[in-house]
């Protein structure tokens, strides 16, 4: 059985007093153990961090672009591996890896222009001889707390452009699927990034608090539940540290009588099942406009569904592999069990699938439920698993009020041919993402991750401009300089703008 490690500094760690088991969510067997980390192990990372900063820091934004651009071609280079990794681990077909790794690095692609992102403003005789400027400074050391099922995406949305921009970071990965944190810190290592700069702490609620309570960190991000995201915010907040932390998800996606049936079903079935639904982008609610749409949209849906492969991650040819652990499948198997017990109209059981009963993986077939209502669990809550519930409404408006009455508001989306129609939704929907014939609108890299409610906690998302914000300091430089002709005295530097 493989025994991982934390990376910081100083070599191997002493024996771990407490461990956690990693699971092959394909084979139910325990394929791993990982230490857990403690206040003692996080003051290790904090003082190697605190020695190499300063001359990060100091180092010109092209030389720690050429690191980003180094890290990028290894990456590429051990992409496989990494996919394998996360398909042993999470469950997710290979597939699916290979796309949570690509999306990872296009964001350190555009940590690769960090020169450019880090430009200030100038503004020249903003007085008599005076200018004015700014410039944007790392704040020290930003840490990371990253969710099971985007091993790679997820901890490269955060640690790339905060090691761009001159900051030390440390990685608090999932502790059910670590192995991915430790590769890329090789990787990073690899690449030239000073040792020191970059840790992974493996651990649990422990670090976690360790982490909020140490002084040294400045800056922390977050990817999992909202209550934990909740939590984190208020208690991070209140040591004076900026926090951005994400939380759950209900993604609806409209289907108006006009759009492309045939479409909307396939990309639909993709957004929802992909990784057997555990990713805060997938779309969990259809919201059909008329009865007509929602019986034409069920009959495309449902034989996609029961015709979909599902089985090993590591196998070839699968669409959707296991989930996270059997803790996840059961919670899964009580919310379909709840949702039929209500009322909903259970088209496809996923319990059914052959390999929930004789496979010891932990597995859920894909499962359809139409005549969901607003009052049911299924729609309320973030079930997380390959679940997919059809709601019907009288009208475009009702679809509005509906998606905007919900709790959580991270991504939606809208299908249609319909220009005016696709333009009202943007305008009045009150969702931070939005796709209009897009099913899993999560923004390109130049633009910020941007989910609303209880959905994200804290003004700046990750990635794109908000990220360089959120991880520098604005300096802001008034400055006056004296011809040596200029005759002495008091000198007034108020800026007089009449």
């Amino acid at each position: 059985m493989r025994q991982l490690d934390h990376f910081i500094v100083g070599g191997a760690s002493a024996p771990a007093a407490r461990t956690h088991k990693i699971w092959n969510p394909s084979t139910g067997e325990v394929q791993a153990e990982v230490p857990l980390g403690d206040a003692a192990l996080l003051d290790r990372a904090v003082a190697a961090a605190k020695k190499v900063q300063p001359e990060w820091a100091a180092t010109n934004p092209q030389r720690r672009a050429r690191v980003m651009f180094e890290f990028k071609r290894l990456v590429e280079a051990n992409k496989q591996e990494l996919a394998e990794l996360l398909a042993s681990e999470h469950g997710k077909v290979v597939d699916d890896a290979h796309g949570d790794v690509q999306r990872g690095l296009e964001v350190i692609e555009y940590a690769c222009g960090i020169p450019q992102a880090l430009k200030g403003e100038y503004s020249q005789g903003a007085g008599p001889g005076i200018d004015v400027y700014s410039m944007r400074q790392p704040l020290g050391i930003g840490a990371g707390i990253t969710p099971f099922n985007f091993p790679a995406m997820i901890p490269m949305w955060m640690f790339g452009m905060a090691i761009a921009v001159g900051n030390a970071f440390i990685l608090k990965p999932s502790e059910q699927s670590p192995s991915a944190a430790n590769k890329m810190a090789h990787l990073l290592h690899e690449a030239g990034l000073p040792a020191g700069l970059f840790s992974v702490v493996h651990g649990d609620r422990e670090a976690v608090e360790a982490l909020i309570a140490a002084p040294e960190v400045k800056a922390m991000s977050f990817v999992g539940s909202t209550p934990v995201a909740r939590s984190l915010y208020e208690g991070g907040t209140r040591q004076g540290k900026r926090i951005q932390a994400l939380g759950g998800a209900k993604n609806h996606a409209v289907v108006l009588p006009d759009a492309d049936l045939d479409n909307a079903a396939s990309t639909l079935i993709g957004a929802a099942f992909g990784s057997a639904g555990e990713r805060c982008m997938a779309i969990s609610v259809a919201v059909c406009v008329g009865d007509e749409t929602a019986d034409a949209l069920i009959e495309r849906l449902a034989p996609q569904a029961r015709a979909m492969s599902i089985g090993p991650g590591t196998e070839p040819g699968h669409d959707m592999g296991a989930l996270i652990n059997a803790s996840q499948r059961d919670k899964v198997a009580g919310y379909i069990e709840a949702g039929a017990s209500a009322g909903a109209q259970l088209i496809v059981d996923g319990r059914t699938h052959p390999l929930v009963e004789s496979s010891p993986g932990f597995f859920m077939g894909a499962t359809l439920f139409d005549r969901v209502t607003p009052d049911m669990s299924i729609y309320r809550d973030e079930i997380f698993g390959p679940v997919l519930c059809v709601v019907r409404v009288a009208s475009f408006e009702d679809a509005i009020a509906l998606i905007n009455d919900h709790q959580y508001g991270n991504g939606t989306c809208l299908f249609t041919r319909d220009g005016e129609a696709g333009r009202r939704f943007a305008d009045q929907i009150e969702v931070g993402m939005v796709g209009i014939n897009v099913p899993i609108p999560v923004p390109v890299p130049m633009f910020s991750f941007t989910g609303s409610r209880a959905s994200k906690l804290g003004d700046l998302g990750p990635y794109g401009k908000q990220v360089v914000q959120f991880y520098t300091q604005t300096k802001t430089i008034t400055e006056r300089w004296f011809d040596e002709n200029e005759v002495g005295g008091p000198v007034n530097t108020t800026i007089n703008l009449k």
